[in-house]
Order: structure tokens, then C-alpha cells, then sequence
């Protein structure tokens, strides 16, 4: 039956019942493909086709039996975001998602696992904790205290997917992946217009939210922060590079370390206050100067701002390319998985050769 895979890739389009029955030119009614939805009914061949179109699928990924689901999500939105918005993004992630893993299929590749670190779940009693927990995952994974250049490479790399989506209210989420005859899968997405250091940070504090176990009434996200901070800034780097107690910090000094460690002003300030480097005071003095220039708010532009690319993920697109260059899949099918024409993969496949 093809109701849910219908269901996701409609949601997923952005298309209410009526809107995909205006798309497929009428042939059938909102109330039909409710119908098909609910699995109350099949569409003939003809409906099928009309249906894959309108909804920039093939019909066999319709009538595939294979699902995803996503467990434990968590959103990173605004206030005013709808449930409806959310629903919305589960279904992007999952259209995303089955194009992720079809290409690994496809190349044969046995689909990376979660590479969970050795001393995760950290329990983490007290927010200091999340400093413990921070350096633990850095151990395991050999790391050193060296900054991170790219974060979202890194978490590819030990069986996390990442996917950068177009997103208003939303900032991302974070889920676990549950598949048919596979072991769960873990997904990060994060908002593709954000500056890069925002990415990072968003990208730390869901690895944070999947390696800490908060106990005795600890707020988790508070120490997901926290761990984020610590993971990004190691502790005994920041203290070699501004001392272990200031009276002050001046911007441009913050600037120099945002440009080494990748993490915004504010992050670092937040960072410098948590480690007792500066007092609540120092800490109010900064940000008051942050809010009179205008980085408290959207667009949130400091000095040095990292553009929204340097911090993409890039492995499914390359395993794109790579099942095009060795003919596993042909052009047209490269841009379906890439969600593009195939007159822009062509572009694209020149910026790569040149």
C-alpha cells in the first residue's frame, strides 16, 4: 500500500490534498487521494503516474514497502511554529533520508552506523559534568584540543546524516532514524541559510543531546549547551589563549578567537562566563554591547561572520557523483536524488571538474 510513502512525499512537497489535485490537473479529487493516503484505496496506473509527477517522485518510490520512521525528535524552532510546520520538516527529513540511504544502496555500501563514543552516555549530575562529557568524546574519537574545521564532515564521518534544509521557523532537529531489518541511524538537520557558527554549534548541542544522560533535576538542554561550549572551545585551550581570570575582554579579541575556533562572539562570551574567566558583571557588559549593535537579533551579524557554506554537509552529494561517474545511475536520476535539473547538475558537474 502506498499510503504513508504518499503521505511523506505530499507533506513533504508542501502540498495540501487539494493543492496536489490541482497539480495532477484534476483527474482526481483531494477527497480520492485522502483516500489513498488512508490506504483506503489504490490509484490506477494512470492516477499512480500523475501522482509521482506532480510530486517529483518515481512511481516505485511509491510503491516501496521500505519505511522510516522518526523516533525521539527533537525541534530547535520558535515559539510561534506550528505543529503543522513540524510535521512538515519530519516529512522533508524522511523524503531526504530514503534518497540518502538509496544512494548507498546503490554503490553497495554498507550504510555508516552510528559510531556512539566509548565512555557515552555520560551522566551528567551537574552542568561541569557536560565539561567532563565534552572532553570524554574527544578522547575516543582522537580529537586532541585542537580546533574542529569541519564539524558536520566529522559527525558524517562517525555514522551521523546530516542534511542542510531551507527553513523559516525552524532552526533543525534531531532524531533518531528507525529502519526496516537495520539498526537505528541518527540524523542532524540544520537550517542551510544560518551563519556557519551557528551551524556548528547546533551540530555540537545535538551530539550533546545524544552522548549525555542528565540526572537530579539537570535541564537538558541547559547542559547540552554547556557541552556544546566545551566541545567546541576545549577548557584548557581558551585558558592558554585569554588567562584564567579577566577583568575584560575586549571585541577584538573575541573575534580573533572566533575566527580560530569557529564559535560565535556571544558563544565565546557565554564560554569565558561558564569557565569563570569573567565575572557576571564582565559578562553583562559584553552582551549590552552586543545588543546595541545589533547582534542579539536576526540576521545575528557579528564581525567575521562565516558564510552559511563553510559549514555544509557534503557526503551524499558526493556519493551522488560517485554513482554517476562509475554508471551506476545515469543523469536524470542523479538529479531526482539531488532535487535539482539536470541542467543544473551539469553545472554543477563542471564547477567540480574545474
Amino acid at each position: 500500500m502506498i499510503g504513508n510513502k504518499l503521505k511523506v512525499a505530499r507533506s513533504a512537497s508542501g502540498l495540501s490534498l487539494r493543492a496536489l489535485a490541482d497539480a495532477m490537473s484534476g483527474i482526481v479529487s483531494a477527497q480520492a487521494i485522502g483516500k489513498y493516503e488512508r490506504n483506503e484505496d489504490m490509484p490506477s496506473s494512470r492516477v499512480l503516474i500523475a501522482l509521482a509527477a506532480a510530486l517529483g517522485v518515481r512511481e516505485e518510490y511509491l510503491l516501496s514497502e521500505d519505511e522510516l520512521v522518526l523516533e525521539g525528535v527533537d525541534f530547535r524552532k520558535k515559539a510561534r511554529t506550528s505543529s503543522r510546520e513540524e510535521a512538515a520538516l519530519e516529512a522533508r527529513a524522511i523524503h531526504m533520508l530514503e534518497r540518502y540511504l538509496a544512494v548507498e544502496d546503490l554503490l553497495q555500501m554498507r550504510s555508516v552506523e552510528w559510531e556512539q563514543p566509548r565512555s557515552a552516555p555520560h551522566p551528567v549530575a551537574d552542568l561541569r559534568d557536560a565539561e567532563d562529557a565534552a572532553r570524554s568524546v574527544r578522547e575516543d574519537w582522537g580529537l586532541g584540543n585542537d580546533p574542529i574545521p569541519q564539524l558536520a564532515e566529522l559527525l558524517e564521518e562517525r555514522g551521523v546524516k546530516i542534511l542542510s534544509l531551507d527553513l523559516d521557523n525552524i532552526d533543525g532537529l534531531a532524531a533518531r532514524v528507525r529502519r526496516k531489518d537495520r539498526s537505528a541511524a541518527r540524523v542532524i538537520v540544520i537550517k542551510r541559510s544560518s551563519w556557519s557558527e551557528r551551524k556548528r554549534f547546533s551540530l555540537a548541542h545535538e551530539l550533546g543531546h545524544m552522548v549525555i544522560a542528565p540526572s537530579g533535576g539537570v535541564d537538558e538542554e541547559k547542559a547540552a549547551h554547556r557541552f556544546a561550549g566545551a566541545f567546541l572551545v576545549p577548557a584548557d585551550v581558551l585558558r592558554a589563549e585569554v588567562g584564567v581570570n579577566r577583568s575584560l575582554i575586549s571585541i577584538g579579541e573575541l573575534v580573533v578567537l572566533k575566527k580560530r575556533f569557529g564559535v560565535s562572539i556571544q558563544a565565546l562570551t557565554y564560554r569565558c562566563k561558564d569557565l569563570g574567566i569573567i565575572n557576571q558583571a564582565a559578562f553583562g557588559r559584553l552582551f549590552k554591547t552586543f545588543a546595541e549593535r545589533g547582534w542579539r537579533t536576526m540576521p545575528f551579524e557579528e564581525p567575521e561572520t562565516m558564510p552559511p557554506e563553510m559549514e555544509e554537509p557534503k557526503r551524499f552529494e558526493r556519493l551522488c557523483y560517485r554513482a554517476l561517474a562509475e554508471r551506476v545511475i545515469g543523469e536524470a536520476r542523479a538529479a531526482e536524488l539531488l532535487g535539482i535539473s539536470v541542467r543544473e547538475l551539469d553545472a554543477r558537474l563542471d564547477q567540480v571538474a574545474a
